[in-house]
């Protein structure tokens, strides 16, 4: 089994990555919970024939899923040729600041 330098590059950016995908995982699961129970708030505060699909119902799942959307756009789509080479140049950036030190 080969061993990982943690000042590899190449493990900083997959150790990045599964950061990211951590903190989308966690951000999904808090998601789900918490729109499960207003789901659930929601249906037992109904009055006798009225409809459970009003907006209010659904507010908070349609803003937070706008945010959930672009986390996971952030996460999973391949990133911009720029912004690899900004990324790039600034970890280049910080190992020579840190080597200064």
């Amino acid at each position: 089994m080969k061993t990982f330098d943690e000042d590899d590059i190449q493990y900083q950016q997959a150790k990045r990555q599964v950061d990211q995908l951590r903190g989308f995982y966690g951000h999904l699961f808090a998601y789900l919970v918490v729109n499960i129970v207003i789901v659930f708030y929601n249906y037992s505060q109904l009055k006798p024939g009225e409809s459970y699909f009003q907006f209010e119902n659904f507010f908070t799942a349609i803003f937070w899923g706008i945010g959930l959307f672009s986390h996971a756009l952030i996460v999973f789509l391949p990133k911009v040729r720029f912004v690899k080479e900004w990324e790039e140049r600034k970890i280049r950036e910080l190992i020579e600041k840190q080597k200064e030190l």
